[in-house]
């Protein structure tokens, strides 16, 4: 029990210096090109937890190859998001990002060829509603901003799955590591050729918090946090990320309202359906029939 409420905290960590990117990166891209800005981000943060991962013994199984894997799949995941960042606000690619709840499970029941209990699945449909109406975005169609982040979304799922099949028997601080370094040499080159790195000091600023705060240490959080967390469960609690967004929006001059208010109460419903209810009444085991375990 004491593992998995630790677990679950570590991921809520995670999930709240998420939740401070999203001002801070839109803003920003306004000034500097997204590639050489997520290259600087991550090699910042490769440089900080480098100390740490170089010193622990190699956990072996992968661990290289692993890595860069995930790294690559989380990659692709910021790319899509920080381009789609430029064409959308704030909370709708908040709510675009985490359809990944509904996304992950499906992925899991593709993969373990079982599929979620019933109170994963009230979770999920509780989160999806909660994040209509926390988006603000009605029955409005698509736009370019909306496709690129729905890309982003299936990439996000595919990597917590990843991380949530591999991290059990990986050192977590290596494996985050070598994310990390994968995500910023992905970035760093093209980012040469795709507005180069003078940036600006507000946006090598933003750079330096993302990537010591948010980077570094929030990804070793969520691969700490899915040793004992399975990927549909860890999906539902990192959702305090769009609702410390919105929090943040508001803080900053955007309208949350009724509805907004109504979508974070349903998506904390979703995390108390899910995580909070089961604690309450002792039940914290993976049962299959609630959830099939994802660890590899």
């Amino acid at each position: 029990m004491r593992r998995e409420v630790r677990g679950a905290l570590l991921l809520a960590t995670a999930g709240l210096l998420w939740g401070s990117t999203f001002l801070v990166m839109q803003r920003a891209i306004e000034t500097a090109e997204p590639v050489p800005f997520l290259g600087a981000r991550f090699l910042i943060a490769a440089a900080a937890l480098a100390p740490l991962a170089l010193r622990r013994p190699s956990s072996g199984g992968g661990e290289v190859r692993l890595g860069v894997l995930a790294g690559l799949v989380l990659a692709s995941a910021y790319l899509l998001q920080t381009f789609g960042l430029r064409a959308t606000t704030t909370s709708t690619s908040a709510f675009v990002t985490y359809l990944l709840v509904v996304i992950v499970p499906l992925m899991v029941g593709v993969t373990e060829r079982t599929w979620p209990g019933r109170r994963l699945v009230v979770g999920v449909a509780l989160a999806v509603g909660g994040l209509w109406l926390l988006s603000g975005s009605g029955g409005d169609a698509f736009d370019w901003g909306e496709v690129l982040t729905l890309g982003c979304a299936v990439a996000f799922a595919g990597h917590l799955v990843v991380v949530g099949r591999t991290t059990e028997r990986l050192d977590p601080v290596r494996f985050t590591f070598v994310q990390v370094l994968t995500v910023g040499a992905v970035c760093a080159v093209p980012g040469l050729w795709l507005g180069g790195y003078d940036l600006g000091a507000g946006a090598w600023v933003a750079a330096l918090f993302t990537g010591l705060l948010a980077t570094s240490v929030a990804f070793l959080c969520m691969v700490a946090g899915q040793r004992t967390v399975p990927s549909s469960r860890a999906a539902l609690i990192l959702l305090v990320e769009p609702v410390s967004a919105a929090v943040l929006g508001v803080a900053t001059g955007e309208e949350l309202g009724w509805r907004g208010l109504a979508g974070a109460a349903l998506i904390l419903a979703a995390i108390l359906t899910v995580e909070v209810l089961p604690l309450l009444r002792g039940d914290v085991t993976d049962d299959p029939a609630v959830e099939p375990t994802v660890h590899g």
